[in-house]
């Protein structure tokens, strides 16, 4: 889309949000806004059966909400299993995750899933949440096999899924390393995403904050919800037909 060409946006992937030096340098990044980018922060929610603390994690998922658009983002197997495994009902756990927050106040604009996951069911319960997804990329990941549940787009899409419902999908372009390997040679809506986790290393950090300086002479910083209103006219895409890209 030729009018979203001039903009970028960064989201972040909060995995460690109970980690207290992961949280402080994330929350410090939030509050200074490098170089004008509002960064989108997708909260992992707490798994109880890891002994996680619930009300620490909802006192930061709020200050987080204060400083930025709020984010979702859901593992399904606990902090370090991103991806369901056999057996998982993947749907059903977004559908608790999204009512929990709800419950509790919150309610998250933005949606990322998990080492990319991606399935039908899971798109309907986003639908019917009112979530804009920030879950397909316009790449592939190395690591995923040829059949692994994801989404692959060339850019913003509306998609219309099998149950009438429309999910925006806001698709990732680059890690903070593509991002480094492919700057002179950007095309379109840049979307940049990273990992909480990653801040705690020096030169990531400081690489971070270079390339969202420079990526600001090329692009003009916007917040995810400022994206997700210019990408509302976005091309509709039925889902069965966006399933099959990239495959």
């Amino acid at each position: 889309m030729k009018s979203l060409e001039r903009y970028a946006v960064v989201s972040c992937h909060v995995e460690r949000p109970l980690d207290d030096r992961v949280w402080a340098a994330f929350e410090q990044l939030l509050v200074r806004r490098p170089a004008g980018f509002v960064v989108t922060p997708l909260l992992r929610p707490p798994h109880a059966a890891s002994g996680e603390n619930e009300e620490r994690w909802l006192e930061r998922a709020r200050r987080a909400a204060e400083l930025a658009p709020l984010g979702h983002h859901t593992h399904w197997g606990g902090p370090t299993q991103a991806r369901p495994l056999d057996g998982v009902d993947a749907a059903g756990l977004v559908h608790r995750e999204a009512a929990w927050l709800r419950e509790r106040g919150l309610a998250p604009r933005f949606f990322c899933g998990g080492g990319w996951y991606l399935d039908q069911g899971v798109a309907e319960t986003l639908a019917s949440f009112d979530y804009v997804d920030l879950t397909a990329t316009t790449f592939r990941q190395s690591y995923l096999g040829p059949d692994a549940r994801r989404l692959q787009l060339e850019g913003p899409r509306r998609l219309r899924l099998p149950d009438g419902s429309m999910l925006l999908e806001l698709p990732a372009t680059h890690s903070l390393g593509m991002l480094g390997r492919d700057f002179f040679r950007l095309r379109g809506e840049v979307h940049v995403h990273f990992h909480d986790w990653e801040l705690l290393d020096r030169r990531r950090a400081l690489a971070l904050r270079a390339l969202l300086r420079l990526l600001r002479r090329r692009r003009q910083p916007v917040s995810a919800d400022e994206l997700a209103e210019r990408a509302a006219a976005a091309p509709e895409l039925h889902w069965d037909e966006a399933s099959r890209i990239g495959r």
